[in-house]
Order: C-alpha cells, then structure tokens, then sequence
C-alpha cells in the first residue's frame, strides 16, 4: 500500500512542479519499482523501458506525425480553404465555418490537434482578422476546429489506444471515429454561426465565391490521403502500419510534384522536426512502460479501480466521475500521454461493467479532444493564441460556448453507443 501511495503521490508531485511527462512517469516507476519490491527488481527498468516501446504498430506514429507535417507544409492547407469557400460562399459567419471544415480535412491527415491547429491558424487569422472577426474568437474557432483530429483518421491517440487496450481493433477504432468527428464538427459550426450573427463577425467579408469545380480539383490530392489510407485499410491492401507508410510516400509525391511548394531542403527539414517530434513521444511511451509495469505489479491500478468502483454500483455515476476526471486531465496533458497515464486505471472499470471496448476508445478520445482547447493548458490554444498574438485569457468568453456544445455532442456518443458502432459493424470490423 505504502508503494503505491509513493508510486501515484511521486507522479503527481512531479507535475505539480512542472517536471517533463516522460520523466515523472519513468521517476515515479522507479520509486515504486524500489519501494515495494527490493532493490535488485529495479534491473526490470531497462527491459520494461525497451519493451514499452517494442511493438511493431508504434511504428505508424512517427510516420503519421511525418506524413502530418508534410501536408501542413506543402500548401495543402490553402487549398483546402479555397474549397471550403466554395462550398460555404459568402455569408454572414462563413470564414469561421471554413476555418472549422478545414480543421476537419486536416485532421484526416494529422491526426494531431496541435499540428491541425498550427496550420490552420496560418493560414486562416490573417483573413478572418482582415473581415472583421475578433483575434480571441479566431483563435478559439480554430482550437476548437483542430481538436477533432483526435477523432477523425488516422488519429495517433487512437493508435496508441489500440496498443494498450486489449481487444482494440485499430480499423474498427478508425472508422468509429468519424460519426463522432463530423458530430463534434458541427457541434462547433451552430454555436459558431449562432455567435458570428449575433455579434455580427464577418461584416467586412467581400470575398468571391471561388469556382466550385476548380477549387475541388486543387483540393484533390489533399482530400485523397484519408481515402487512401482508410480505402487502403477497408480493402485489406495494407496494414495499419503499412497504411502510415503509404501515407508519408503519397504526401511527399503531393509536396515535391503536385503541389511543388516542397524542396529537398524543405523535405531534409521535415524529416528531422519529425525526428525531433517522434522522440519525444516514443520517449514518454517507453518510460511509461515502467510506470505500467511497476502500478500492475503493486496491485496499485486495481486498488485504485476498486475504489472508484466502490462509489457506487451504477455504471453511469461512473462514467460521469471517470469523463469528469479525464477531462480535468486533457486541460493539462496532451492526448497519448493521458492514454498511457490513464488506460492502466481504467482497464478494470471498463471490464466491470462491459463497456464495449471501441466505443469507450472513442469518447476517450472526444473528452480529450475537448480538454485539447480547454483553459488553464489547452494545448491547441496555447498554439493558436500565439499565431495570433493574443493572450489566452482574452479567449475565455468564446471557447466556453464551444467546450458547452461539443460537451453536448460527448454525451449523445455516451447514451447512444450505435454512432461509434455503427459504421465499424457496416464495414465488417470487429468491436
């Protein structure tokens, strides 16, 4: 008991005073590992570090968060915006809501809300500042927007899901992430369009509608990389994994020769930031895996389960502490890192009540996406407050009206299981 108390008080202690995820994670294991076992169990660190990371589906996260950067990069972003134009036309809130449909299409090909949201931010403030929306509501709009690439494929905390939860079928987990997605997209295009007009956002838009058709075909080859990795994986073509490799191959032909706004300098750049960014999350993955092994060894995660399942016997009263204690998390974690935190806790709550294990992964995934822009952290806003150059408390009276309604659309996903179901059952996936 004393080592369990040490294992979670350590880790919690170490990110009160600010210290890096992976450290408190692999730190707190540590401690645990030597407190309740002896010393000589502490030559399970260097195993259990390398088995956190020993698994052949990590591979698809460095190369999602590559083939994300590439599309972020390679202009497909302005496309996409000149096609959503098109669709919406001019009207009173419409920048707001291309700025939300562009985030959606994005996501499809991040599945990282903060690269979602750097991209769009870029591309997206200058205008919708330049027609007369506040930079406060822009910026929430857009962090908001790019939360929903947690959800929509391929999404780099539903894979990781996938890994740590047994049973979890990653194409089943995909594809009952989109229902959800375009659910919690238009749970942000009302109150957005409902705001705009009431405050009246968007008087200064003069913009021409761009030709439909026209636009459409420079939007194509962005629009094709989620049907190819979701046809791909539908087809039974390629793995998961090999999907993710597809993916990086198409988007380099896309940024090198469609687009050609990617030199061999550029593509050398988008390797390394890659690099650079794909460390620091197999980095976290790994000493995690001692924080994992140490909390099941001590008995630490059920005792902890056992307690909240103690609470009570009604399996929506625990839904409702356990969403409410997740999206507490999302406020100041990023996505996987709550997964690998998390998942360990609430793997013998899930089993006590049956909870069906994609369904649970998807609205995992829609809390976190909504704590993604939601204050003190909100890591998708800190990044579009600072493309704009704002601070982000002057956001606050915008970004509650959306984390209200997408919290709306969190609880339609609970009491109706069929909209994550749904599409998997159609497509013949296991769930």
């Amino acid at each position: 008991m004393t080592a369990s108390v040490a294992l979670l008080g350590v880790f919690a202690l170490l990110l009160v005073i600010g210290t890096p995820i992976a450290v408190a994670l692999g730190f707190a294991g540590v401690v645990g590992i030597w407190m309740g076992l002896d010393v000589y169990a502490l030559a399970t660190v260097g195993t259990n570090t390398y088995n956190g990371i020993a698994k052949y589906p990590l591979i698809a996260i460095p190369l999602f968060i590559l083939t994300g950067m590439i599309f972020e990069r390679s202009g497909v972003a302005k496309s996409l915006v000149t096609f959503a134009s098109a669709l919406v036309g001019p009207r009173r809130g419409g920048l707001a809501v291309v700025a939300v449909l562009v985030c959606l299409m994005m996501g499809g090909m991040s599945g990282s809300g903060p690269a979602d949201a750097a991209a769009v931010a870029m591309v997206m403030v200058p205008s919708m500042f330049k027609a007369g929306y506040p930079k406060p509501f822009t910026a929430s709009v857009i962090a908001a927007g790019a939360s929903t690439a947690i959800l929509i494929p391929p999404s780099i905390a539903l894979i990781v899901y996938s890994i740590l939860m047994p049973g979890a079928d990653l194409r089943a987990l995909f594809a009952g992430g989109v229902i959800p997605g375009l659910l919690a997209g238009l749970a942000i295009i009302l109150p957005v369009l409902w705001l705009s007009r009431r405050h009246d956002f968007g008087a200064m838009e003069d913009m021409q509608r761009p030709p439909l058709l026209k636009s459409f075909l420079g939007a194509v080859p962005g629009l094709m990389a989620p049907v190819i990795i979701l046809g791909g994986l539908r087809s039974g073509l390629f793995t998961p994994t090999e999907a993710a490799v597809v993916a990086v191959a198409y988007g380099l032909l896309v940024g090198v020769a469609v687009y050609r706004n990617l030199t061999w300098r550029g593509v050398y750049q988008l390797f390394v930031d890659s690099a650079v960014t794909s460390a620091i999350i197999m980095l976290i993955i790994s000493l995690a895996g001692i924080f994992a092994w140490a909390g099941a060894t001590l008995g630490t995660f059920d005792a902890t389960a056992q307690a909240l399942l103690a609470l009570s016997d009604n399996q929506w009263v625990i839904m409702a502490l356990v969403m409410a204690f997740l999206l507490a998390a999302g406020m100041v974690l990023d996505g996987v890192s709550i997964y690998l935190i998390m998942l360990p806790l609430l793997m013998p709550i899930i089993a006590a009540f049956e909870w069906n294990v994609t369904w649970f992964g998807v609205v995992m995934a829609m809390n976190i996406a909504i704590g993604q822009f939601t204050p003190p952290v909100a890591v998708n806003l800190m990044v579009t407050t600072t493309v704009a150059g704002i601070p982000m408390e002057s956001t606050f009276k915008w970004i509650l009206w959306l984390v209200a309604s997408m919290t709306l659309a969190m609880v339609a996903v609970i009491v109706w299981p069929e909209l994550v179901l749904w599409l998997p059952r159609l497509l013949g996936y296991r769930v």
